[in-house]
């Protein structure tokens, strides 16, 4: 083997991603990488992202793509992720986690405090919708589709962009504000928009956001002795694997997606692993908010952290609360 091919949806985002990953494995493996692109039910249809048929939308192409052959690795966005893991693929690597949050894109260098009341804020995100309306109930949020580049160009104000899906959209500018994962704008270069980056304290990311997950075939890393299975343990980041699974642990209990206004959030201290996750109304007039940790800091231990959690916020009423 003297190379291996990684499959990518075709945006901006989606290839930047690819490309530092693959990268990051040609480094270690001294293999050669190549990229194919798959097109997803996620990049091909319109309407509001929580209408497509729940989680995994942008994965399914990849995974089919993986299963047949046509690539041996795919890079995913790890929030976008069903948390049922397909038993014939295996998620090998967790590269170590960038910035968890979310970020305010906001007209004249405005902040979430000082948006004037009325203000529109644009997100796809029934979990940011929820936490924005929950500290300012006097905001209206308009929900968005698009690439990065198509969403910053719904804010006043705002310059081209050249992350328009390839399609040619001109530049709304209707909005007064925008919210997108602080992580993706990182990656493309673009975090000159960035007017705040909401504190977790303020709104909870997406469980694994700011994390990135490389999939594959078991027999890809079943074979110790091949330099691709060696890259991938090397890229693999135990801090970030602990911390998602308990995030994940949590949502595949309170049996949720992407599509669910749910945030969770958790860290490594020393050998302490602590989970904090919210749930909302999904109008965002009242949320549930619960932390918990464990020193197990085992793969199994970080998802019975979650399990746990998920537990005491449905004791508490999150399932009526959430329209779970």
């Amino acid at each position: 083997m003297s190379s291996f091919t990684v499959g990518t949806r075709g945006s901006a985002l989606a290839t930047t991603q690819t490309g530092h990953v693959a990268d990051a494995l040609a480094s270690l493996s001294g293999l050669t990488p190549q990229t194919i692109l798959v097109k997803t039910e996620g990049d091909v249809t319109s309407g509001p992202l929580a209408q497509l048929g729940g989680t995994g939308v942008f994965a399914a192409a990849l995974r089919v793509a993986l299963l047949k052959g046509r690539c041996d690795l795919a890079v995913h966005s790890l929030k976008d992720l069903p948390t049922a893991q397909p038993e014939a693929l295996v998620l090998a690597a967790m590269p170590e986690r960038v910035d968890v949050r979310d970020a305010l894109c906001a007209r004249d260098g405005l902040t979430l405090a000082s948006l004037p009341a009325g203000a529109t804020i644009g997100t796809g995100s029934p979990r940011r919708a929820a936490q924005l309306k929950y500290a300012r109930p006097d905001v209206d949020i308009v929900d968005i589709r698009g690439n990065v580049g198509t969403r910053l160009g719904r804010v006043k104000g705002s310059p081209e962009q050249a992350d328009d899906g390839g399609v040619g959209r001109v530049a709304q500018r209707d909005l007064d504000a925008v919210v997108l994962a602080a992580a993706g704008l990182r990656r493309l270069g673009l975090q000159e928009h960035v007017t705040e980056y909401l504190d977790p304290s303020v709104m909870l990311p997406a469980p694994g956001q700011g994390t990135l997950a490389v999939e594959c075939r078991p027999e890809t890393v079943a074979d110790p002795g091949s330099p691709l299975a060696a890259a991938l343990a090397a890229l693999d980041d135990d801090a970030t694997r602990l911390a998602v699974t308990s995030e994940r642990g949590l949502l595949a209990r309170l049996e949720a997606g992407c599509a669910a206004p749910i945030g969770a959030l958790a860290s490594v201290d020393g050998e302490l692993l602590t989970l904090d996750a919210v749930v909302c109304a999904q109008d965002g007039s009242d949320v549930i908010r619960r932390s918990a940790s464990t020193r197990d800091l085992t793969d199994d231990g970080a998802r019975a952290l979650g399990v746990q959690l998920a537990e005491l916020l449905l004791r508490e009423g999150a399932a009526d609360l959430a329209g779970l």
